[in-house]
């Protein structure tokens, strides 16, 4: 039996994902946090949040690394960790430093700090040969007007160090990036009371559908478990509105895909201690790297790879956090393809109706997640704002995705926003 380090934790699926696969694998963890009512809030009326099945609770300022190397030095010596591990992005850079201080099995730490600052990453893809969009990354509004011209629009304009696709936006012109610039400086603290960098970056509009590499990385070896197929909406943002696994993706284009994903982990260090998301976009011109995030994928991903192939993604981070060798032996689950739906607002307001009771009884639906009518929501910006899910499985072949986007234009005929 092992016990870990927790740094923080999201507040969705990977906050009880986590969890249970410390547990279920018989490990005990310590969940080091600076708000704990951060996460009890988000808990089911009437249930304990799983983060609360922690050996222990410690409470420490965990944005400032300075002063938490040695506050968790000195709990090292009284606890003992086997392992450091996050599911937050906000926080990956912080459990791989923690770890590398404490001896433990740890990911590079600059190469996670690269990973997590989408200039870095940029960076040092292009400096790899790694392809990607063409980019500009500027703090100067006037700087960033001419590298807009320079690059061409339309465009897009990302911050470079916030989640979930907050303030990612298609501008179209001068008046649409400089209102997107706008609204970025006046986020200038992210949700974990983290102060943002100005900077902002740039990047070519990249055509193609888009896809995931889902990965893990042990001893200096990428081993790739499988390719995740992604929906977009919401423009002129980028919201993630579903995502089918496998990719329904040639075996040529699954292969370049492959190879550009595990080009850019390697090129970023990435090849011990993570399993890793990298998302890429299949252009007219080839594979290109939209993004490489240093942890398990989110919405559902790593559940849908389980129900496909039987791995767990969840399982596998937290043995190479341990730095042991992964269990990724495929199974035969009897499922084909397996696909999530997000039911995305499109109005502010007060939830009115939204009825979902028959999804329960579908005999393919193997999850199904709704707000309850009351809830205040908001026309979605970002990957943040979804009233809910519904999960399918297809025995047969392919078909997941275009079940799942059936259902939930049946949700959408129903759902009522005042």
């Amino acid at each position: 039996m092992a016990h870990l380090l927790m740094v923080e934790s999201w507040v969705g699926s990977m906050s009880r994902l986590l969890p249970r696969a410390i547990q279920e694998a018989g490990h005990t963890f310590t969940f080091l946090t600076r708000d704990l009512h951060h996460y009890l809030r988000t808990a089911p009326e009437g249930a304990a949040h799983p983060l609360l099945g922690a050996r222990d609770v410690v409470t420490a300022d965990t944005n400032d690394p300075e002063s938490l190397v040695p506050y968790v030095e000195r709990l090292h010596e009284v606890l003992g960790f086997d392992g450091v591990l996050t599911s937050c992005d906000y926080y990956l850079p912080t459990a791989a430093l923690l770890a590398e201080r404490l001896g433990l099995p740890a990911p590079d730490p600059e190469a996670v700090r690269n990973a997590c600052r989408k200039d870095a990453t940029r960076r040092v893809l292009e400096k790899a040969g790694v392809p990607g969009p063409r980019f500009a990354v500027h703090e100067d509004r006037a700087e960033l007007g001419a590298a807009a011209r320079d690059i061409g629009f339309p465009l897009v304009v990302k911050p470079v160090d916030l989640c979930a696709g907050m303030f990612v936006r298609r501008v179209d012109d001068d008046g649409q990036l400089a209102a997107a610039v706008r609204a970025l400086g006046d986020f200038p603290v992210n949700a974990r009371g983290q102060r943002r960098a100005s900077a902002v970056l740039l990047e070519e509009l990249l055509d193609g559908p888009e896809v995931s590499v889902e990965t893990v990385s042990h001893a200096g070896a990428v081993r790739v478990v499988g390719v995740t197929d992604k929906s977009i909406g919401g423009a002129p943002a980028f919201i993630e509105t579903g995502h089918m696994f496998p990719a329904a993706l040639s075996g040529a284009e699954t292969e370049d895909v492959v190879r550009t994903a595990v080009d850019a982990l390697t090129a970023l260090g990435l090849t011990d201690g993570v399993v890793a998301h990298t998302e890429i976009k299949l252009t007219s011109a080839g594979p290109r790297v939209v993004e490489v995030n240093p942890r398990p994928a989110g919405n559902r991903i790593t559940e849908l790879v389980r129900r496909v192939t039987g791995v767990d993604l969840v399982a596998a981070f937290v043995d190479v956090s341990l730095g042991r060798a992964p269990d990724l032996r495929r199974t035969d689950t009897g499922l084909r393809s397996a696909a999530v739906g997000f039911l995305v607002p499109e109005a502010t307001g007060t939830l009115a109706a939204l009825d979902g009771s028959g999804l329960r009884t579908a005999p393919d639906v193997l999850e199904a997640e709704l707000a309850e009518p009351g809830r205040q929501v908001r026309a979605a910006g970002s990957n943040n704002e979804y009233l809910g899910h519904v999960m399918v499985g297809d025995t047969e072949g392919a078909g997941a995705r275009v079940r799942v986007e059936g259902l939930l234009a049946s949700l959408r005929s129903g759902l009522v926003i005042r």
